[in-house]
């Protein structure tokens, strides 16, 4: 049978335009997770990220959150650098020495919302702390803090702060120990995962956290009275990192999607979520832990006691390259505008 070239044409054409109008295949990408699905971190601000993801490439990237943990916390940079998983998160503080820079957002007094200190710390990272070169081996997606750290104990007389001489406490990150150190404390690190066993094996006693995270980890009914300084006595920074080749191996029009729902947006994202969680975590304690304000002439000791450990901080962040001492100053003038709207 003779087929016309009319109509061998016609069907050369919509073979064409079948072929040019198919999605590209949906390109998957892993995200390693060591945290309970139920955290917040997790189901608030990195699953809903994660979709995001799935949605603004127009479902040319999707993430698949892994279920179980890869390895323990401190791996979780690496396992992004080596492609063992393609986007990962952590505590830069978990790799003692690695990282310098991060602890320019976990210094003490530094704001009293999530929000604003990590949409601040987000921006004086990009402008600032990335050249650094801390993060050449990934794609940065983006940095933030938890809620400011307070503190927490169990059988020690808070009313008057000297009574933590000699206590130990569980802590997290590069400042905090220093902090606790500082308050005539002993630090004790760990992973947040294992506070509740070091508090009720009476191994610690006390903790330095957020509020969110005494009440997630089911650690009220172990304490009795808590301080809160305005501005917090530290923070800890998190990172969300991908592995740079799978990066590089996106489109541009999807890199820019990503980015667009990454840095900044992220920040304020997790943010808002942790201020959101603090003050149902404050609000859990009511009635069940003794928590006060600690007062002027209190703050006023407390910024003269942790002068040491903000210069030592600073003069790490210094050593990389980076004036410490600017960048602390631009940090707190980005968390006023962040509070004022800007």
């Amino acid at each position: 049978m003779k087929i016309s070239p009319h109509v061998a044409l016609a069907s050369l054409a919509l073979a064409s335009s079948l072929v040019l109008g198919a999605p590209a295949q949906a390109e998957t990408v892993t995200m390693a997770n060591w945290l309970p699905p139920s955290h917040p971190l997790v189901k608030d601000v990195l699953v809903p990220y994660a979709e995001d993801i799935a949605k603004v490439t127009e479902g040319r990237v999707s993430v698949n959150v892994l279920p179980s943990p890869l390895g323990p916390p401190p791996i979780h940079f690496d396992l992004a650098v080596n492609g063992v998983a393609d986007i990962t998160y952590g505590c830069q503080g978990y790799t003692p020495g690695r990282f310098k820079t991060p602890s320019l957002a976990e210094l003490p007094f530094l704001g009293d919302s999530s929000e604003a200190v990590s949409v601040a710390y987000w921006r004086v990272f990009d402008k600032t702390l990335r050249k650094a070169g801390e993060y050449d081996e990934v794609k940065v997606l983006g940095v933030f803090v938890h809620g400011p750290g307070e503190l927490f104990t169990k059988g020690r007389d808070l009313s008057d702060l000297s009574n933590l001489s000699g206590a130990k406490l569980r802590i997290g990150g590069s400042v905090a120990p220093d902090v606790a150190t500082a308050l005539g404390a002993v630090p004790v690190q760990s992973p947040s995962s294992k506070a509740y066993e070091l508090l009720k094996g009476g191994i610690v006693d006390g903790i330095l956290f957020p509020f969110e995270s005494v009440a997630y980890f089911k650690l009220i009914d172990l304490l009795d009275q808590g301080v809160t300084v305005p501005g917090g006595l530290y923070n800890t920074s998190f990172f969300v990192v991908m592995n740079k080749a799978k990066w590089e191996a996106l489109s541009d029009a999807d890199k820019a999607a990503i980015d667009a729902i990454s840095g900044e947006a992220l920040a304020r994202r997790a943010g808002k979520v942790w201020d959101a969680v603090d003050a149902k975590g404050r609000a859990d304690m009511e009635g069940k832990i003794a928590v006060r304000a600690a007062t002027e002439a209190e703050v006023g000791s407390l910024t003269k006691l942790l002068e040491p450990v903000v210069t030592k901080h600073l003069a790490n962040v210094s050593a990389t390259g980076i004036d410490g001492a600017a960048a602390l100053a631009d940090l707190r003038a980005e968390v006023k505008a962040v509070e004022a709207g800007q």
